[in-house]
């Protein structure tokens, strides 16, 4: 019996005491995997996490640097803010010089370098410049010009923050690099030797010059309607380009009453290239002959591949007095005045800190530019159209012949000028120059101004 209680007891403490120790046993196994594991988990998540943020972030850079490069003219996305976009590449060969245009979406900067020619790689002489802060859009590209003086134009995204265009160059010669404003464009123009074969002289240029596009209206003298009295000497003025200034979607200054600079100046250039074509027996190009937007290097650019003897650009001035009226006629060189400097500002659709760093690199880009002459046909044409206006119209203003830093005459190989008719923003003046009349008495003013200029030319 004794023994019976004995197993009794033994049998409940051991049914108590059990589960105690299953739950011990199997409790101390898992746990300590647990406790481990999850310390395993903590370091494994830590870096995972970092690997997996740096992914992203690379993810996202990548798509950065790809996206904007695959944006056709800098649509259809957005690049990162202050980022320019490289648009468009384009070239004119004339018979002096090659220039180069690479247009972008907003300012850059730039730098830019020449390299000789490389007799172990075969490389040719090289100019490149360096944008920085840019995209290249989609659909630019390298562009075969072989005219001699310029081999071919590369472009392309050099690094993620930079586009490079790089030129092939026949030989090193004269080039200069210069930016102009809305829209930013880097202008280059390349001067030397041409290779033989492919240099023309420049009677032939002039005969296979391409078809105009219809903006430009080339328009050749009728030799039988000219005295013979009032045609130029053969030999002195062939060809005049006729530039009406703005135009399109640009309408340069306005008058109060509403008049647009573009519309008046273009009526006053259609009615001066007939006179030129009638009075002085020349041939007649118009930058335009209606109402189209050029871009200001290409008026130039026009007038270089045609081979004018003269560019004459048209122009209605503005001041914010409206008070200010009178006559003036400018020519490239350096701004005197600050005056001088806002009007060349106003003209080349940009601000006067541009202006002044357009001054900075203006001695370079006159070396061979015809400065006297220039300043001599300003001031024939300045008296002969202040003396036309002022003998039909009383208190007329000669402001006399000026030298201004203006887009639109950099690059011109000839003599050339900006003639500023009258003040639009002065109410008495904008009503002239809306006047048929008035725009005739310019027109033959500027007539009377390049016969004066010619009858000096030895």
């Amino acid at each position: 019996m004794r023994r019976l209680v004995i197993l009794i007891t033994c049998c409940l403490m051991l049914a108590v005491w059990l589960p105690h120790i299953v739950t011990a046993e199997e409790d101390e196994p898992t746990k300590a995997p647990k406790v481990a594991g999850h310390k395993k988990k903590k370091k494994k998540a830590v870096p995972a996490v970092v690997k997996m943020k740096k992914n992203s972030v690379q993810k996202k850079a990548l798509a950065a640097t790809v996206k904007p490069a695959a944006l056709p003219g800098g649509e259809g996305g957005s690049a990162s803010a202050g980022t320019s976009i490289v648009k468009e590449l384009r070239h004119w060969s004339t018979p002096d010089y090659t220039r180069i245009a690479v247009t972008l979406d907003r300012d850059a900067k730039y730098e830019y370098h020449q390299l000789p020619a490389n007799r172990d790689t075969g490389a040719p002489p090289r100019l490149y410049i360096d944008i920085n802060g840019a995209r290249l859009a989609q659909g630019v590209k390298d562009i075969h010009v072989g005219d001699g003086l310029l081999k071919m134009a590369r472009v392309a995204q050099y690094r993620a923050d930079t586009v490079r265009v790089v030129l092939d160059l026949e030989s090193l010669g004269d080039c200069k690099v210069v930016a102009f404003s809305d829209p930013f464009r880097i202008i280059v123009d390349i001067k030397g030797e041409r290779r033989e074969e492919i240099s023309r002289p420049r009677e032939a240029e002039l005969v296979s010059l391409p078809e105009p596009p219809p903006a430009i209206a080339v328009v050749p003298a009728e030799e039988k309607s000219i005295p013979p009295a009032a045609r130029l000497s053969p030999g002195k003025i062939r060809r005049i380009v006729v530039d009406p200034g703005h135009g399109g979607h640009d309408p340069g200054a306005m008058g109060a009453g509403g008049t647009k600079e573009k519309d008046v100046v273009l009526q006053i250039g259609l009615r001066l290239a007939k006179k030129l074509r009638e009075e002085l027996g020349v041939d007649v190009v118009m930058t335009r002959s209606t109402d189209v937007f050029l871009e200001l290097q290409e008026r130039t650019a026009l007038a270089n591949k045609v081979g004018a003897d003269l560019f004459v650009s048209v122009h209605a001035n503005a001041a914010l007095n409206r008070a200010t009226s009178g006559i003036e006629t400018y020519y490239l060189n350096l701004a005197k005045t600050e005056k001088v400097a806002q009007l060349a500002a106003k003209e080349n659709g940009t601000t006067l800190e541009k202006v002044s760093l357009l001054q900075a690199v203006l001695f370079d880009l006159m070396a061979n530019y015809k400065l006297n002459d220039s300043a001599r046909l300003a001031d024939e044409v300045q008296k002969a159209v202040h003396n036309r206006v002022s003998g039909r119209y009383d208190g007329v203003k000669n402001l006399g012949v000026k030298q201004g830093p203006f887009y639109v005459l950099v690059g011109a190989t000839m003599p050339s000028v900006l003639v500023e008719t009258s003040f639009v923003s002065n109410a008495r003046e904008e009503e002239r120059l809306k006047d048929p009349a008035y725009q005739e008495l310019v027109a033959s003013g500027i007539v009377d101004g390049i016969r004066g200029y010619a009858a000096t030319l030895k």
